[in-house]
């Protein structure tokens, strides 16, 4: 089944299986299904064709998914950016935004920098 552009998993429940699209997380899934009055706990490949193409147009007419998300997301940040606030400066700098420490954590955003912590330790001893 094809839903915003998006190919989403037959063997899993409906209410997973809509998470697999940009900009509907579990919450959203269950709202979604709740105005449909589809069971959260059918199988994608359970659902008919008029469920099918009811879920399509609830999501496509009332959510903002994928691409449209994504470019209103970069563009938001695009924004912080060029005024250069201080989020968009920790954009620039590819730091962490929202708050969290520096001196030790943070590594996913600043890159894995594991040898670089060698002040303190003992110099390697050499063969002879």
């Amino acid at each position: 089944m094809r839903v915003a552009g998006v190919i989403i998993p037959k063997e899993k429940r409906v209410v997973v299986s809509l998470t697999y699209i940009y900009g509907i997380g579990p919450t959203t899934a269950k709202n979604i299904l709740l105005q449909t009055n589809i069971d959260a706990s059918t199988r994608t490949k359970d659902l008919t064709r008029e469920q099918e193409d009811l879920l399509r147009n609830i999501i496509e007419q009332k959510h903002k998914t994928e691409g449209d998300l994504r470019r209103e997301v970069s563009s938001n940040v695009k924004r912080l950016k060029d005024i250069k606030s201080y989020r968009g400066i920790r954009h620039i700098r590819r730091l962490p935004s929202r708050g969290q420490r520096t001196k030790t954590n943070s590594r996913t955003i600043r890159g894995n920098k594991k040898n670089l912590a060698i002040s303190g330790k003992k110099p390697a001893e050499q063969k002879t």
